[in-house]
Order: structure tokens, then sequence, then C-alpha cells
């Protein structure tokens, strides 16, 4: 039996879809639970396999920018590097809330990775951008 190949052309071509953009929120704080690893894990994941995505550091989620953390005090695994790695995997859109900084008593100027800080109106403009949203 004869198979019958379709040439690939524009046709096939045109049936693939561009990959969604895709918003990641990271709330929890670094020692609170699974949430802001798992968050670190899946934007990594999706940077490896070039998804256009971004990640916003929230609420308690600011925690993980603070720089010189001793997570080892409180038996936890330091989330340093894989924050460091983000830009190494194409993770360049990287945004934290200003009211959550300033809630926090933080300030962007002393994040341990730069990250864009935005207000009330810039995180709802962020959020309308982005096709899919996810948050941890």
């Amino acid at each position: 039996m004869k198979r019958h190949r379709s040439p690939i052309g524009s046709s096939a071509l045109g049936a693939i879809e561009m990959a969604k953009s895709l918003l990641i929120i990271s709330r929890q704080a670094p020692w609170s639970g699974p949430g802001a690893r798992e968050a670190l894990d899946i934007a990594l994941a999706g940077g490896a396999f070039d998804l256009p995505l971004g990640v916003l550091f929230l609420d308690d989620g600011v925690f993980q920018l603070q720089a010189a953390q001793q997570p080892g005090q409180l038996q936890q695994k330091n989330l340093a590097a894989n924050l460091q790695a983000l830009p190494m995997f194409g993770v360049d859109e990287l945004f934290v809330s200003s009211v959550s900084l300033a809630e926090r008593g933080m300030d962007a100027g002393n994040l341990s990775l730069a990250a864009q800080p935005l207000d009330e109106a810039e995180l709802s403009a962020l959020v309308d951008r982005y096709d899919q949203v996810i948050t941890l």
C-alpha cells in the first residue's frame, strides 16, 4: 500500500498557531510554601521553550526579590539561583508591584534581580496585555 504524503506548504505553515503569551503572577513569599518555587519552575520551563512570558511579583511574592536571604535558617531551599537563571532562559519581562514593595518596606532599587516597578493602573494594563495568566 502506498502512503500519500502531503507536501509542506503555506497552508500547513498557516495552521501553526503562534504561542500565546503567559503572565505568571507570583504572590507567595519564598518560604511560605511551594507556590514561589512552582512559579519559577513554570517560568524557567516556558523560557526554555521560547514562550513569550512575563513574571509579576505581587503581594508577599516581592519577598522573593529581597537580597541576602537566609532560607537555611527556616530549613528552606534558596530560590536565588532560580531567580538569577530567569534572564538566561529568556525571561526578561520581570515586574514588581510598587504598592506591594512599599507595604513591606522594600525599595525597587535594592532588589536582587532587576524588575520593573508598576503602580496599580500599570498592573491592570499588564494583565490585559497577556493572553493567559497563572497566579501562584
